[in-house]
């Protein structure tokens, strides 16, 4: 059975081989480069002028085509994004109109009509239309009533004093209601707080 050579010899005879390998490499290398550069010598200047005007030249027109196809694409990103910024709200407005056609219909009747009652009916229809529009595009009403002041999340219109301790700080009454879209509040809700 015959073993590896290196694993028989003396750790100090295994650094020695291992020395002269490394060596023989670095000498091989060595003699490599100095080839390469004896022929690189003996290419003339004009010769290396024009291979490395080559270079450059290449070089250049690939700079020149990466710019232009990255202006391009600014140019084009710039265009969807002003496109966007200006059709973003179609959705929404298309879904709109189908509210104004009811609330012209029931503006029509309200002027025509006797029954009142029918026509608060049809209000409060309208009114639930809206509702629920909004909520189906991710707008929701903050509730205010009742909850602690937060100067993040409400805009105080006045403070009354009130009797009972519990009601300090909170919200008692909302003058104008806020809204949220989609966790961001776009519409802060006014509110009276007690003192």
């Amino acid at each position: 059975m015959t073993e590896n050579k290196h694993t028989q010899q003396e750790p100090a005879e295994r650094d020695e081989e291992i020395r002269e390998e490394a060596a023989e490499i670095q000498d091989e290398t060595l003699q490599a480069e100095r080839e390469d550069n004896m022929t690189e010598e003996q290419n003339s200047p004009e010769d290396e002028l024009a291979l490395l005007q080559g270079k450059y030249e290449e070089l250049n027109n690939s700079y020149l085509r990466l710019h232009a196809e990255f202006d391009n694409f600014r140019k084009r990103t710039l265009k969807e994004k002003a496109d966007l910024i200006r059709n973003g709200g179609e959705r929404v407005l298309i879904d709109i109109i189908g509210l104004v056609d009811d609330f012209e219909r029931a503006l029509t009747a309200l002027h025509a009509a006797e029954d009142k009652d029918a026509m608060l009916e049809g209000m409060d229809l309208i009114y639930g239309k809206f509702i629920s529009f909004l909520s189906q595009h991710g707008v929701k009403e903050i509730e205010a009533i009742g909850q602690p002041f937060d100067a993040d999340h409400f805009e105080a219109v006045t403070t009354i004093p009130v009797q009972d301790e519990e009601q300090k700080g909170k919200v008692i009454d909302c003058v104008q209601k806020g809204y949220e879209l989609n966790g961001k509040i776009i519409r802060f809700p006014k509110v009276i707080v007690g003192e």
